[in-house]
């Protein structure tokens, strides 16, 4: 006997003697444990838990074959290595094939049942009779079947706890160098030959690692896809900030010179206005002109009519010394007829004919001077009347100049408006250029960042392994990112790292 197993006789106290009952009763237990067997592997099949274990009746006839001859080797009492070696076949079994210890326990308490009972019915009457006299000796047999049962049983769940342990640690072995590759950023290390036990840790794990592949992959593309992009995206940012701030340059320029136009449009508008003022005041003044002008052909013709009552008048004048000297003349010839009374009337006749003389000439002189007057007039009266005339296109001319003052003050006006309103539009336009291009600068230093957030990223999914292709791990078997120190990394990365953990 084994040394477990001697351990485990002495403290349960199956001695010789109770050995010695089990294979005294050999041949009883031998032509029992067939029904007993029989029993069990009848409620195994009616249980799906159970007679999931079996792929066919054959199997099933199988095991219960082999259990017969576990069980009757049993009964000859030896606890030998034989015995230990099918013992630890049967623990082994179970464990792999994944039996629950309550079926396992379940399964002994039908079968120690049936053994019990076949024992107890077989017994002698005589016997049964001594055993309400001696009653432990009624109990030797059921004693000893009972010790030996549980021994087998917990020989059995000792094993199969022992291949569970060995299979956990096992198991635990190979998961834990897989999560040491893991740790060290190795995705291709998955799990294989896994226990039974163990067969859905494995998918699950290996489904897991090719998932975070797939993802890490994908990860790893869209990050250099976003580096690319970002590069892109920053290079044109700055072309955009650069021509935004030209544009916006440019644009500060255009609305100083616009503001300037506008100052000078409204200045041309006011002395448009003003010349349009100028331009009123000019035909007022050239209408007044021309009355005057008026007043002054009136005043020639008037003068002109009174130069011919003047002309009647020196006609007048002019008969009055000519009857005068013909008077003087006669009384001159009456005079020196009267001789010497007559030679004073004959002075007086002389100086009235010497004065009718004169008389005449300064009114011959008179109507040559007014005939002069005349013909002044005439000429005054042609010459006011140019002027007028003068006046008059002047007016129309004035007129004209003073429509297209008027529509050139209109114009300017407008323009004015209209500049303004430009000014208006282009400075709000260069206050949203100068935003625009303060945004832009904005975001070309967000780009910036992208590109160096998707740049750590980047490192950060280099330190996984995809692919048998990557880049192996260190000498020592770590990557810097995984090797307990930041020294190596990028300071984004370890602020990165910093946040993950």
């Amino acid at each position: 006997m084994t040394d477990p197993i001697s351990s485990r006789l002495a403290f349960m106290e199956m001695d010789a003697a109770q050995r010695a009952t089990l294979s005294g009763n050999g041949a009883l237990i031998r032509s029992a444990i067939g029904k007993a067997l029989d029993r069990f592997y009848a409620r195994v099949r009616a249980t799906p838990e159970t007679a999931r274990f079996f792929a066919s009746p054959g199997h099933m006839r199988s095991a219960q074959t082999a259990q017969e001859g576990h069980w009757n080797h049993l009964a000859t009492g030896q606890f030998d290595a034989q015995y230990h070696q099918s013992v630890r076949r049967i623990g082994a079994t179970h464990a792999r094939i994944g039996l629950e210890p309550r079926w396992y326990v379940g399964g002994y308490a039908l079968v120690l049942e049936q053994l019990l009972h076949e024992a107890m019915a077989r017994t002698p009457w005589w016997r049964r009779l001594l055993g309400t006299l001696r009653p432990r000796a009624l109990a030797v047999l059921p004693a000893a079947l009972v010790k030996a049962a549980l021994l087998d049983m917990e020989l059995s769940l000792s094993i199969y706890f022992e291949e569970e342990q060995a299979s956990r640690e096992a198991a635990m072995g190979t998961l834990g160098e897989a999560l040491a590759a893991l740790a060290g950023g190795d995705l291709t290390r998955q799990l294989a030959d896994m226990p039974g036990a163990y067969a859905s840790l494995e998918h699950n794990y290996n489904h897991t690692l090719a998932r975070m592949r797939e993802m890490l992959q994908a990860v790893a593309a869209g990050t250099r896809r976003i580096n690319g992009t970002t590069g892109e995206i920053a290079q044109a940012a700055d072309d955009l900030a650069q021509r935004t701030q030209a544009n916006a340059a440019s644009l500060e320029q255009t609305s100083a010179a616009v503001a300037q136009m506008d100052d000078r449009s409204r200045s041309t508008a006011q002395a448009a206005k003003s010349t349009v003022t100028r331009a009123d005041q000019a035909i007022a003044t050239v209408d007044g002109g021309r009355a005057v002008a008026t007043q002054a052909v009136e005043a020639m013709h008037r003068v002109s009519e009174s130069a011919k009552g003047i002309d009647a008048v020196i006609e007048g004048l002019d008969k009055i010394a000519f009857q005068t000297r013909v008077l003087a003349m006669n009384a001159a010839v009456e005079a020196g007829r009267a001789g010497e009374a007559g030679r004073g009337f004959a002075v007086v006749a002389d100086l009235v004919s010497a004065l009718a003389m004169r008389a005449e000439e300064e009114a011959g002189r008179a109507r040559e001077q007014l005939t002069t007057t005349q013909a002044e007039v005439v000429t005054a009266v042609d010459a006011v009347m140019q002027v007028d005339d003068a006046l008059a296109n002047i007016a129309s001319d004035v007129g004209e100049v003073h429509a297209l003052l008027a529509s050139m003050a209109r114009d300017n006006g407008a323009q004015a408006i209209a500049i303004g309103e430009v000014s208006t539009a282009i400075g709000a336009m260069d206050q949203g250029t100068q935003q625009n291009a303060a945004m832009v600068e904005q975001t070309s230093a967000a780009t910036r960042t992208l590109a160096q957030e998707a740049r750590t990223l980047a490192e950060l999914t280099c330190a996984f392994r995809t692919d048998a292709a990557a880049i192996p791990p260190r000498p020592n078997g770590t990557h810097p990112i995984f090797s307990g120190t930041t020294r190596d990394l990028p300071p984004a990365a370890v602020s990165a790292l910093r946040v993950r953990s």
